[in-house]
């Protein structure tokens, strides 16, 4: 007992003089539990059977958080590519032996551990185009780095899409749009891109909503067809989104109450199927009214400006690139799970971070988070 004792002393001793304990970015901290608690209690208002595990998957995350702060990133980085295989790996796992659920194939279920790899995938493609870019910086905006960044991005992007999961492709395609910004792509190819992609997007955008297009899966056409023209599906696929605006209008100010158990509640009347997930933000905005709406929004906002301004005071590039990648990650999947809750974006599941249920995604993002704030450790490290 007393060697554990004297060794946990030595650990403890070699961190301080690794780290000033002092930069420890304690505000971000705070942020990311009090967003994370207000979620468990959101959850188990949804559903309260998922509340206990919702908690045990924060204070995991939280533990995960920690330990994942007090690591050297940079001797993480040193395993890129064997991250970037086990992710691959991990996603053609899927494909060939993972379990279907409502038509969709995304679970691996290892028996005494089931988890949804492409929560994964997004942390590992932060972490690998944090090095894999910053390695070659001076030539970020040559044609054969461009084409190197893309043919790897390409199987993480083509394996989600098969699964299908076509919400976590569109956050994993705009998380590698946000690298390679951060990374230092220069504003003349950015333009050019712009000035081709957005009319190949609306023409594309175009194809997918004809009759017999061949691009997106049947169910997937018919959400964006339900999107443009609601009026037409509100009985079928509109059905969910509409009642999601009914409860967050129906919330007025300050909500009907935590936990409401009024009969004209549209969680109640199982209005919305999976209300813990992908409409998490209705429950919020029925319960705890506009108020609530904008104490979440804002939190997601400054926890993503707080990674950013860590990330601006990082010591290297790879450091830079992990704040920006984490904070696009929340940004990004925040901007679309609100989006489809308030029918600004065609139906798509992706939960909203911190606040919806799931232990994969919950933990993923705190440890997204633990590399941040090792990330604001390292200024000081050898002062």
């Amino acid at each position: 007992m007393k060697s554990l004792i004297q060794k946990y002393k030595c650990y403890v001793q070699k961190l301080k003089q690794h780290y000033q304990l002092k930069d420890y970015r304690i505000s971000l901290v705070l942020l990311v539990t009090v967003l994370s608690i207000i979620g468990v209690f959101v959850v188990g208002s949804a559903q309260e059977d998922y509340q206990f595990r919702q908690l045990q998957g924060v204070v995991l995350g939280l533990i995960a958080m920690v330990v994942v702060s007090l690591i050297d990133y940079n001797w993480v980085l040193k395993f890129y590519w064997l991250m970037y295989g086990i992710n691959i790996l991990m996603l053609i796992a899927v494909l060939l032996f993972g379990e279907n659920v409502n038509g969709a194939t995304r679970w691996l279920n290892l028996g005494f551990i089931q988890f949804q790899p492409s929560d994964l995938t997004k942390l590992i493609v932060i972490l690998f185009f944090a090095r894999f870019l910053s390695d070659r910086e001076e030539e970020i905006s040559k044609r054969k780095t461009i084409i190197q960044a893309i043919a790897l991005m390409i199987p993480s992007l083509l394996l989600i899409f098969k699964q299908p999961n076509l919400s976590n492709t569109i956050c994993l395609a705009l998380l590698f749009c946000v690298l390679m910004y951060t990374a230092g792509l220069n504003y003349k190819f950015i333009g050019t891109v712009l000035a081709i992609g957005v009319p190949t997007g609306l023409i594309l955008f175009f194809i997918v909503i004809q009759p017999n297009q061949p691009l997106i899966e049947e169910y997937q056409q018919t959400r964006i067809l339900a999107w443009l023209y609601p009026e037409e599906y509100e009985s079928e696929e509109a059905y969910q989104q509409l009642n999601s605006i009914m409860a967050i209008g129906s919330g007025q100010l300050t909500g009907k109450g935590y936990d409401s158990d009024s009969t004209v509640s549209v969680k109640n009347g199982n209005f919305i199927s999976e209300p813990q997930t992908d409409f998490i933000f209705a429950i919020v905005g029925e319960e705890l009214g506009f108020v609530g709406c904008c104490v979440v929004i804002i939190l997601i906002l400054l926890i993503v400006i707080d990674c950013i301004l860590i990330g601006m005071k990082a010591r290297d590039t790879p450091g830079r690139m992990i704040c920006s990648g984490v904070a696009g990650l929340i940004g990004i999947q925040s901007f679309i799970n609100i989006g489809v809750a308030t029918m600004t974006l065609p139906n798509t599941g992706i939960s909203l971070p911190f606040v919806s249920y799931g232990l994969t995604s919950i933990v993923c993002l705190y440890i997204g988070i633990g590399f941040v704030l090792n990330v604001g450790l390292q200024p000081n490290k050898y002062q």
